[in-house]
């Protein structure tokens, strides 16, 4: 019995040319990181996501308002053990006018259950589908994965150090799997709908770098974080500016990678100055937050302050 192909289809209040110019505006939906025209019948264009990703696409077929399909020439993915997946697949963009409205149908002909990166590739493609490319069409603003700055793209000449490798503070650390692409992960951890999702819901932030976060817990206590660093579905950090005395000037660090089977966070809390019986409720506490996390990014549902802990 031949397996099912990857498939996804939505419908929007949008004529069928507003749909087509979306799809081929890749830039605009899928990622910034793309080499090459995405608009021109037999063009090619290049895309890489840091050094987990990189494909190149042939455009094999361009019917204004109906129809766009692509064909994948070369991939490589770093998660896989075999890293062509994807390889002599074809990704098609079906366009059909229904009741005064238009129906999109993507396909991705090839990429079926078998696939070690089946999961992560549907749930991803889901994402961008279901939630960029809808928004493209619908209000001018997708999710594109944003362009990656030079030092992102290559190895880091002068790592951090270790975590714990500075002998005179302490820290926290977990890590965990959560079965979601790292795109929605890095949401949930950088916008303000993301974090009252999973921490408290007395969230006040944006996703930008030097901004300040404010996170309420009751109607007496509150932390501030100055966001010291962001970089899109990879890390995160953040400076405490203000709490529990024990809490001001240390450090929190999200780190994501990508894997087969979704995205692996690695937490760190740096800069305690010792093991206080506030640093082992905190630590307690991290994990029972990032259970909440890994509930939001899978079911949808989180469970953020003051439940996070029942």
């Amino acid at each position: 019995m031949k397996q099912s192909d990857f498939s996804t289809t939505l419908m929007v209040d949008a004529s069928p040319k507003q749909v087509f110019d979306a799809i081929n505006n890749v830039r605009g939906w899928w990622s910034e990181n793309i080499e090459g025209d995405t608009n021109k019948a037999n063009s090619e264009f290049l895309y890489h996501y840091q050094d987990v990703h990189r494909c190149r696409i042939r455009i094999t077929e361009l019917v204004p308002d109906k129809k766009v399909a692509w064909h994948v020439m070369e991939n490589y993915f770093k998660f896989t053990e075999d890293k062509t997946e994807w390889k002599d697949t074809d990704i098609v963009f079906d366009i059909v006018s229904k009741n005064g409205k238009t129906e999109l149908t993507f396909t991705h002909i090839g990429l079926v259950p078998d696939y070690e990166c089946y999961q992560i590739c549907h749930d991803a493609w889901t994402h961008y589908i279901q939630d960029s490319l809808k928004n493209l069409i619908t209000t001018g603003q997708g999710k594109a994965t944003p362009k990656e700055a030079p030092e992102d793209s290559l190895q880091d000449e002068t790592p951090e150090k270790p975590v714990g490798e500075n002998r005179e503070t302490k820290s926290i650390y977990h890590r965990l799997l959560i079965k979601v692409p790292v795109e929605k992960v890095y949401e949930a951890l950088t916008t303000q709908q993301g974090l009252a999702g999973w921490w408290t819901p007395d969230t006040i932030a944006q996703a930008e770098k030097g901004t300040i976060l404010r996170f309420g817990f009751g109607p007496d206590y509150f932390k501030e974080m100055r966001v010291e660093e962001l970089k899109p579905y990879s890390k995160v950090k953040w400076l405490c500016l203000k709490a529990f005395s024990e809490w001001i000037g240390t450090t929190l660090t999200f780190e994501l990678e990508a894997v087969a089977k979704g995205a692996v966070l690695t937490f760190h809390h740096d800069g305690w100055k010792e093991y206080s019986n506030e640093f082992a409720s905190c630590s307690f506490d991290w994990a029972l937050f990032f259970k909440s996390l890994k509930l939001l990014c899978e079911t949808g549902k989180g469970k953020p302050y003051p439940d996070f802990d029942k």
